[in-house]
């Protein structure tokens, strides 16, 4: 029995309060430049196969860009004073990694090997805003 868990849920409903849970992650923001929305496209729909999803209107004037599947969810937003996240990175699980690999090389982007991580093959590469990414993918059994 998890004790700790009760007494939370009793103190929080002695406060009148409702316990929370965190339950997943809805979607991951990175930022781009201004005016990047096509380089965006070609990376994110073009390569990592992740199709665009429209953005609600009102969001959509802010311009970037929503990429989108029933698992994984990658939103560009725009920054005017835009930087790049070099070492902060969404991790995304793939399915055939080395032939993403290659596709990602011949398109001229740099593929960094990863340190090794049990049960995975991992790589990075920056997006073409300089964003880091890590692809994984689980080893089979």
């Amino acid at each position: 029995m998890d004790t700790g868990r009760i007494v939370i849920g009793c103190t929080a409903k002695i406060l009148g309060l409702h316990p929370m849970a965190i339950i997943g992650v809805h979607h991951v923001q990175l930022a781009m430049s201004v005016g990047g929305e096509d380089d965006a496209r070609r990376f994110y729909s073009g390569l990592l196969e992740i199709p665009e999803v429209q953005k609600p209107a009102e969001l959509a004037k802010r311009g970037g860009a929503w990429f989108e599947t029933s698992a994984v969810r990658v939103h560009l937003g725009v920054e005017t004073d835009f930087r790049p996240a070099r070492k902060a990175h969404p991790g995304l699980l793939v399915e055939s990694l080395e032939p993403l690999v290659m596709r990602l090389r011949d398109a001229r982007y740099e593929v960094i090997g990863a340190e090794p991580m049990p049960g995975y093959n991992h790589i990075y590469v920056h997006d073409p805003f300089g964003n880091r990414l890590e692809l994984l993918e689980a080893h089979r059994p």
